[in-house]
């Protein structure tokens, strides 16, 4: 029952709410083929850790047909174990009661975590319908465990006792968290409500996958097919090529589909001269999830929303936000909410004045073509920000495309700025499996040479893929089990046609560098217990080292490495990169607007008990009033996610979306420190991982970043980053 097994649970449910195809929840597991055991003839790789080094997963060994079983098994041996813990006689002390959990439920952890993964990188038919089979087995499972009244007991006793045990400050730490996460997940209940408590978690899992099932098939149904080549103007033919490749593989052939992506405004409507295919993009955006059809996800978000705040009544907490912040760095709802409506004003300010810049350059146009002028509509907003950023600044994002190739961002950029920082050298091996075959393998070293971790580089968007970027882990750095990182990053980067170079965008760039930062956060992991490992920490804390790591992406000598022509091998020119940093700020308006839409629109959400919560069919009429009442309704702007689609708050983000900015705050502090203390230097790269990278969930999470720092955070430095300080 260790942390990462809970944390792998999380992320088999969350992965599964983001990803798969759409299939009845009947369960049939005498005839479903993925519920019954594997051959005979085939070993289950999931029985033993795996022989490859650092226990890499067996990807050629591993079939949808072994995920049952091993959940199956893996969660009686836990049990097993978990009994003998709860059953012994004996005194409950730190090794035969904290410890025996940590070292607990190393079949379920592995399975969990493989089949968590896949089921967000690479999902099918089988693996969604083991998801939605076994979600709801899974919260019972840990149901099962964590209100388990002899075990609690059995807690409760060293943790009143924490102090006298002769045990380490990172000892104390982990039997402290044990008691919180019992008590958090219901172990102080009476048994009617600890019941109770068990038929939501359940209820919620099924929830939960389903979204993330109607959300993924949605978006690979509702991709706009477009007739005419005429229609895409303002693409280049590399762009279009894949468009005409995707067309063909939905059967209109000599059509040109353009897919959805997770958020409502789509990046390709930047460029795209044709207004209407511009509206009609933004318009079946927008529409996700609330049209009434098959995947139309509005009844399961309002009963989440109720359940979770039932959830924490039962609780003892006026609302499921302060349930869930309680934990945080935040600590309240108060907090969040102070820090959001400090921004809010200015933002919306800020996005207005963009705005009126923006409908300049459209009565201008239209002048000049002897046209009517029409009001800016948030479907305009992209592609003339761009062509106000190319008046401004003379560039526009086409023109930096040539010198962002991928292999040269991710060699030349992220892995060198990694090297010069931290002394860590990536060498690329072809030996080991992967579960798909653009799936790249890295050994990661130390600067003497000895091995630190394994990384896989999944860049491309698929459509077994979810959206989005993220990082995540196979095997987690451990003293105690004495286990080295094993960690993924993924990309949605369009894949090229063939012999055609992958082009990233800016945007792609710096998501790169953010994703990289976990990766650091989960690679340079030393802590003792599984527990506290890489980058289990607090989730509003868990963003800020990633990115502080976005930081070398404009960093002049990590730019100068990796900004070159694809073609020729020509740097980016100065001029350019100087058009680049000069607009850091362009734009920040609309960005901080739709960010904090979102952000607030989440704890509306959350902060409310579940009287005050709608049903299915007043769920937009609920989104529409929240954005007016917090003042961020301004329709140029429309929220990053909508609810219908908004898949962090139906997952590991419920009530926590604020994460993102709150981090910044000690992100922007941070960056300055950096350039403080002279930038990209060993020293510099040593400090951050000593103090804070290294030390995963091991200390408090504020306390951390007063090492690394030698100081309180200060909003000062978001503020100018953002440009919401005062002209």
């Amino acid at each position: 029952m260790n942390r990462p097994i809970a944390c792998a649970l999380a992320l088999a449910l969350s992965a599964a709410m983001l990803s798969g195809c759409d299939k009845s929840s009947e369960q049939k597991p005498s005839t479903d083929k993925t519920a019954m055991p594997a051959d005979a003839a085939h070993e289950n790789p999931f029985f033993a850790a795996s022989p490859l080094a650092l226990h890499f997963p067996q990807f050629d060994k591993i079939k949808d047909s072994d995920f049952g079983p091993a959940f199956d098994r893996g969660m009686a041996d836990q049990l097993k174990e978990i009994k003998a813990v709860a059953d012994t006689a004996d005194a409950p002390t730190f090794d035969n009661t904290i410890l025996a959990m940590e070292r607990s439920g190393q079949l379920i952890s592995r399975a969990i975590k493989v089949f968590g993964n896949l089921t967000s990188a690479n999902t099918n038919d089988a693996l969604d319908k083991l998801d939605e089979q076994y979600s709801p087995k899974f919260a019972a499972h840990f149901d099962s465990i964590y209100l388990d009244p002899k075990l609690f007991a059995r807690v409760k006793a060293l943790y009143d006792k924490r102090d006298t045990l002769g045990l380490d400050a990172q000892g104390v730490r982990l039997v402290e968290r044990y008691y919180t996460d019992f008590v958090r997940a219901g172990a102080n209940l009476d048994d009617t409500q600890k019941t109770r408590v068990k038929e939501i978690n359940a209820e919620m899992a099924t929830l939960s996958t389903k979204f993330g099932q109607n959300v993924l098939d949605e978006v690979n149904d509702s991709a706009i097919v477009v007739d005419s080549l005429d229609d895409l103007k303002g693409l280049s033919e590399d762009q279009i090529a894949p468009l005409a490749e995707a067309a063909e593989k939905k059967g209109a052939k000599g059509k040109y589909a353009i897919a959805l992506l997770n958020t409502t405004i789509q990046p390709l409507t930047a460029q795209l001269e044709n207004r209407a295919l511009r509206e009609r993009i933004y318009k079946a955006s927008m529409s996700r999830g609330s049209r009434g059809n098959q995947w139309d996800t509005t009844e399961i978000v309002s009963k989440v929303a109720k359940l979770r705040a039932e959830r924490a009544k039962i609780m003892g907490y006026p609302n499921y936000a302060a349930f869930a912040v309680a934990e945080e760095t935040a600590k309240s709802p108060d907090a969040i909410n102070k820090m959001l409506g400090q921004l809010a004003p200015a933002a919306v300010a800020n996005a207005k004045k963009e705005a009126a810049e923006l409908q300049a350059m459209i009565d201008q146009e239209q002048k000049a073509k002897g046209q009517p002028t029409f009001a800016l509509e948030a479907w305009d907003w992209a592609y003339y920000s761009e062509k106000v950023r190319q008046a401004k600044y003379n560039f526009d994002e086409a023109q930096l495309k040539p010198y962002l190739e991928m292999d040269n961002v991710l060699n030349n950029g992220v892995f060198f700025a990694a090297e010069k920082l931290y002394g860590l050298k990536m060498k690329r091996r072809t030996d080991f499996p992967v579960y798909q075959e653009d799936v790249r393998v890295y050994d990661v070293f130390n600067e003497d040479g000895s091995q630190l971790a394994m990384v896989l580089v999944d860049p491309y968007a698929r459509d077994s893929k979810r959206g989005g970027a993220w990082m995540s882990s196979y095997v987690d750095q451990s003293e105690l089990m004495g286990t080295k990182p094993v960690v993924a990053l993924h990309l949605n980067v369009t894949k090229p046609a063939a012999g055609k170079p992958a082009l990233m965008t800016w945007d792609d760039v710096n998501t790169t560098f953010h994703e990289f930062g976990h990766v650091l956060h989960g690679m340079l992991s030393n802590v003792k217990y599984p527990y506290f490992s890489g980058t289990n920490v607090p989730r509003d804390f868990v963003e800020y080292p990633s990115q502080v790591n976005e930081m070398w992406s404009t960093w002049p000598e990590v730019l100068a490495n990796y900004a070159k022509h694809h073609q020729t091998g020509e740097p980016m020119p100065k001029e350019l990169l100087d058009k680049v940093l000069a607009a850091e700020k362009f734009n920040q308006g609309f960005a901080t607007t739709e960010y904090l839409g979102a952000a607030m629109l989440d704890q509306r959400w959350h902060q409310v008990p579940a009287d005050q919560l709608p049903d299915a069919k007043g769920v937009m009429a609920y989104e529409a009033k929240a954005l007016k009442d917090i003042g961020v309704d301004y329709a140029p702007v429309p929220p990053r996610y909508r609810t219908p689609y908004f898949s962090h708050i139906m997952g590991g983000y419920a009530a926590g979306y604020y994460a993102y900015i709150w981090s910044e705050v000690l992100d922007a502090d941070s960056v300055e420190w950096f350039k403080q203390n002279g930038g990209l230097t060993r020293a510099n790269g040593d400090r951050f991982r000593n103090t804070l990278l290294s030390q995963g969930g091991s200390k408090d999470a504020l306390q951390l970043f007063r090492d690394f720092t030698q100081r309180e955070p200060s909003i000062k430095a978001l503020l100018e980053r953002r440009g919401l300080t005062a002209k």
